[in-house]
C-alpha cells in the first residue's frame, strides 16, 4: 500500500477592483500596488504573500475604511460602492484560510518568518539562509499583516505560530511609532496583548510580564492587563528558576509521518533512487493500442513498487482550459471519509468538483484516451467520475491512503469496490513545491510541467506493473481520477 501527500505552493485568486472614494493614504497605497503589482507580470498572484495581502485588503482593510468614523467625506458613496461589490469579495473565512496557508507553507518548507515578512521565501540550510524561490513580483508584509496571521493562530490556540508572527507584528508596529490607520485590523497595543498571552501559554512568563508592562504604558488603566501583571509576578515569585521549554509545533494527526513528508516535499523529487535503479526508464508508450500508434505518450517510470508513472503532455492546453471552465461553477470545499460519513477536514485544504463523461465531450474524449493508455474500463461504475481539485494558498492533502481502509467507509456503499489506482493530471504549474510524496516508498514526484499525468497504484502486488493493473480490475473494482489546478 502506498501513502501519499499532496502539497501545493500556489494560488488562484480573482482580483476585484472597487472604485470608491477613500482616505488619501489608503488610496495612495492601493494605487501604488495596482501600478507596481497587479498591472505588471501575470505571475503576481502566484506569490502567496501577494495573494494574502490582496485578500486581506479586499476583506479587511476596505471594510475598516468604509465603516470607519474617519471616512466622513463622501461616506454614503463609499459605502454604497463597497456594498455593491461586497458579495464578490473574499469572505472572512477566505482571509483566515490564506493566513493558515502561509503558516502551512512556513512549516512544510521550513521557511523563516522574518524572511517571509521581507517578501523572501528562505530556509536555513547549514547555517545559511537559502532562497527556495525568487518570485518575479513580491511584497513586504506590514505589522498589521503579521498581526492578522498571528491572531488567526492565537484564536486556534496555536501559540507556536502566534508567537513568531506577533513578534514580527510588534517589531514592525514599533518601527512605525505604533501609528494607527483606519484600514488596520489591529494596533501595537493589540499585538502586545496577544503576544504577551501567547508567551505565557508557552511558559515564558517573564517575557509575558515584560510585554504586559509595556502595554500598560499605553493603557495604564486596563484592568485585565493589570490583573495579568499581578498574576505573572506571583508566578515568578512562587516558581523556582527554570528555563522556558521553548516553542513547540502543534501536534498532528500524522505526527509519525510528518517529518518524512515534509522532507520529501522540501527535496521536491530530487531523491537519488530515480537514478540508481536500472529498471526505471523513459520511453514512448502505446500500450499496443492502435489509437496510440501514431501519437505515443512520453512515459517516465518513477517507481515499480508502488507502480508510479509520469505521462508527459497527456492533454492539450485547450483541453486543460475547457476542463477548468467546466469545473469552476461547481467547486466546493473538498471532503474526506470520516467513519460512515464525509466531512471537511483541516488536513485536506482544497475545493473540488465532479465531471461526468456523458455530459461533456472533452471529458468523454479524455476517458477514451485514459482507457487506451491503461487498458482499463474507466466508465462508471468501474471508475469514479472525474474529480477536478483546486488548491489555493498552501493548499494540501496530508498523508493519507488513496483507497479506503475501513470496512465502514462510504465508498463501499457505492457498490464499486475499492480503488486500485489513481490517475492525476496537473492542469497548472506552480512557482515552487507541489510535489506528490509517497511516504513509505520514500520519494516524491514533482510537478514538472503543466498537463503532465501521474498514475499510481493504491493497492500493490508483485507483478509487471501494467499487467498488474489490467489483471486486478474486476466488476467490483474502481479507479480514481483527479485533475489538479
Amino acid at each position: 500500500m502506498c501513502l501519499i501527500v499532496l502539497f501545493f505552493l500556489c494560488v488562484t485568486t480573482v482580483c476585484v477592483c472597487v472604485c470608491v472614494f477613500c482616505q488619501h493614504s489608503f488610496h495612495a497605497k492601493v494605487s501604488d500596488l495596482h501600478t507596481e503589482l497587479y498591472e505588471g507580470p501575470g505571475t503576481a498572484m502566484a506569490n502567496p504573500l501577494v495573494a494574502f495581502t490582496l485578500i486581506k485588503r479586499l476583506q479587511s482593510e476596505w471594510l475598516n475604511v468604509v465603516y470607519s468614523n474617519e471616512a466622513v467625506e463622501n461616506i454614503q458613496a463609499l459605502r454604497s460602492s463597497y456594498e455593491e461589490e461586497e458579495a464578490e469579495l473574499p469572505k472572512l473565512e477566505d482571509l483566515q484560510g490564506a493566513a493558515r496557508g502561509l503558516m502551512r507553507l512556513q512549516d512544510v518548507y521550513a521557511l523563516q518568518v522574518g524572511s517571509l515578512v521581507r517578501g523572501r521565501f528562505q530556509r536555513v540550510t547549514n547555517g545559511q539562509p537559502i532562497d527556495i524561490i525568487m518570485p518575479a513580483v513580491s511584497v513586504l508584509l506590514s505589522g498589521d499583516d503579521c498581526f492578522l496571521v498571528g491572531k488567526v493562530a492565537y484564536e486556534q490556540g496555536d501559540y507556536y505560530h502566534s508567537v513568531q508572527w506577533l513578534e514580527e507584528s510588534v517589531r514592525l508596529f514599533r518601527g512605525t511609532g505604533g501609528g494607527w490607520s483606519p484600514e488596520n485590523e489591529g494596533t501595537l497595543q493589540d499585538a502586545l496583548d496577544h503576544l504577551a498571552f501567547s508567551h505565557f501559554k508557552t511558559g515564558n512568563v517573564s517575557y509575558a510580564l515584560s510585554l504586559s508592562q509595556e502595554l500598560l504604558h499605553y493603557d495604564p488603566m486596563n484592568g485585565r492587563v493589570l490583573q495579568n501583571v499581578e498574576k505573572y509576578e506571583k508566578l515568578l515569585v512562587a516558581a523556582s528558576p527554570s528555563r522556558s521549554n521553548g516553542l513547540r509545533r502543534p501536534t498532528s494527526n500524522h505526527l509519525r509521518t510528518r517529518d518524512t513528508y515534509e522532507r520529501l516535499c522540501q527535496t521536491q523529487g530530487s531523491q537519488p533512487m530515480h537514478f540508481e535503479n536500472p529498471r526505471l526508464f523513459c520511453d514512448y508508450f502505446t500500450n499496443d493500442n492502435p489509437g496510440l500508434l501514431l501519437l505515443p505518450v512520453r512515459r517516465e517510470v518513477l517507481s515499480l513498487q508502488p507502480y508510479v508513472v509520469l505521462y508527459h503532455d497527456f492533454i492539450t492546453d485547450s483541453e486543460s482550459e475547457d476542463i477548468k471552465g467546466l469545473a469552476q461553477p461547481g467547486l466546493r470545499r473538498s471532503v474526506v471519509a470520516a467513519g460512515v460519513k464525509q466531512e471537511a477536514a483541516d488536513y485536506r485544504i482544497s475545493k473540488s468538483a465532479w465531471l461526468k463523461s456523458s455530459s461533456q465531450s472533452v471529458v468523454g474524449k479524455l476517458d477514451q484516451r485514459i482507457s487506451m493508455l491503461t487498458g482499463l474500463n474507466v466508465k462508471h461504475p468501474y471508475a469514479e467520475y472525474l474529480q477536478v481539485v483546486n488548491y489555493g494558498i498552501g493548499g494540501h492533502y496530508e498523508p493519507h491512503f488513496d483507497h479506503a481502509t475501513s470496512p465502514s467507509s462510504p465508498v463501499f456503499k457505492l457498490k464499486t469496490g475499492n480503488r486500485v489506482a489513481t490517475f492525476m493530471i496537473y492542469l497548472s504549474s506552480v512557482e515552487a513545491g507541489g510535489s506528490t510524496a509517497f511516504i513509505y516508498a520514500n520519494f516524491s514526484a514533482p510537478v514538472v510541467e503543466v498537463n503532465t499525468t501521474i498514475i499510481f497504484t493504491s493497492i500493490t502486488y508483485v507483478g509487471e506493473a501494467v499487467k498488474m493493473l489490467k489483471d486486478q480490475i474486476t466488476a467490483t473494482s474502481a479507479m480514481g481520477f483527479f485533475f489538479f489546478f
